[in-house]
């Protein structure tokens, strides 16, 4: 079966994002919420989905995404609550900044996980919860980290090396099966209302409203074109 076309409706289906904060995944919520989809939104401490659930009428819950079990019973309650969820969204990161002399292993490895091996799980959970429908979308949210590394950022361009890696293979395999897998750059700063203006102009700042507009573009591609990478920058950032 075909993803929904643009003529058609996602009215009444299920939208789950993971690793929810301000930026970003507040937008998507609310864009999917006003699309008519049922919202979940996860993340290891729930206590900042309160003005996320406020503003988009999603509902919260708890995950660890590095943790299997609980990538497990995420999706279970999900789809005891909402139904199953067919848009799937990883947004977690994690940094682990300093030289390679001088960055601490075990940051490292947090990082790893959070940035790759988190990808891993929930993408195999909702593959696995997809197949038989052979319908819906996983996308997984990477950034310039994804494609070029920096210096004192090792851990972070490693993560997110992984990440692409895993949303290539997995486009290569689930495509045939009717599961859209992207994975979107997102290359410069998310503006946020933590971070001020700058004198370049309002639009050197990514808009978080804006990505998520291209997230659910490429979400509602048909089939005969989808979509398996986007990058999104800011005019200010060079490629």
């Amino acid at each position: 079966m075909a993803a929904p076309t643009a003529a058609g409706s996602v009215s009444g289906r299920t939208a789950l994002i993971i690793g929810t904060g301000p930026g970003l995944s507040a937008s998507l919520a609310r864009r999917c919420s006003a699309e008519g989809m049922r919202v979940a939104v996860a993340a290891r401490d729930t206590a900042k989905l309160a003005d996320v659930c406020a503003g988009s009428g999603a509902r919260a819950y708890r995950c660890d995404a590095t943790a299997r079990g609980e990538v497990e019973a995420l999706f279970d309650s999900v789809e005891a609550d909402l139904g199953t969820p067919h848009f799937v969204v990883y947004n977690p990161g994690a940094r682990a900044h300093g030289p390679i002399t001088d960055i601490d292993p075990g940051d490292v490895e947090r990082a790893l996980m959070v940035g790759c091996f988190g990808g891993f799980l929930v993408g195999q959970t909702a593959a696995k919860r997809l197949l038989p429908g052979r319908d819906g979308a996983i996308f997984f949210t990477g950034a310039t980290a994804s494609v070029k590394g920096y210096p004192h950022s090792a851990a972070f361009a490693m993560g997110k090396f992984g990440l692409r890696g895993l949303a290539q293979s997995m486009a290569r395999e689930l495509a045939p099966q009717g599961i859209h897998v992207a994975h979107f750059v997102i290359d410069g700063q998310i503006r946020s209302d933590l971070r001020g203006r700058i004198d370049s102009g309002d639009d050197a700042y990514l808009d978080p409203d804006a990505i998520a507009d291209t997230y659910w573009n490429v979400y509602r591609q048909h089939r005969s074109s989808w979509t398996w990478e986007v990058e999104v920058r800011p005019w200010v950032e060079t490629f």
